[in-house]
């Protein structure tokens, strides 16, 4: 799920989702959420569905000239944590917490460059995968 708040590198983030979703087989449903700070709930509101074994979020957060970013970008990963513990289902992080626009463009490069978008997903089927492995190897 993504972010629609810097869509520009968001998409970018996307791309690399679909990239390593493609890589792998792994099935993907899409949701999006105004900007970073919502996407726990988004988050929480998919696992909750039932029909997913891992997510992945996917924003940017930009500093600016306020306290803004710091409390973005804080709330979204604690929330992101809590959601992901209180669940038992993995979430890929892939929120950009950058200092300016050149950083957030290093770190969402096309195919085959640095691309958080896609470390995120590896990450979360990685997660998904071994959760699994745990879940199947438990006595009943």
């Amino acid at each position: 799920m993504s972010a629609r708040w810097n869509n520009e590198i968001v998409d970018r983030l996307t791309a690399g989702a679909h990239r390593a979703i493609g890589a792998t087989g792994a099935i993907a449903h899409i949701a999006s959420a105004p900007g970073a700070f919502e996407l726990p709930f988004v988050a929480r509101t998919l696992i909750e569905s039932g029909d997913v074994d891992a997510v992945v979020v996917l924003g940017a957060v930009i500093r600016g000239e306020t306290t803004h970013y710091e409390i973005v970008s804080q709330g979204c990963a604690q929330g992101i944590m809590q959601v992901q513990i209180a669940t038992g289902i993995p979430i890929g992080m892939g929120i950009l917490t950058v200092e300016n626009m050149n950083q957030a463009l290093a770190r969402s490069e096309p195919a085959g460059g640095h691309n958080v978008g896609e470390e995120a997903t590896f990450a979360a089927i990685e997660m998904a995968l071994l959760a699994g492995r745990t879940r199947a190897s438990r006595p009943e």
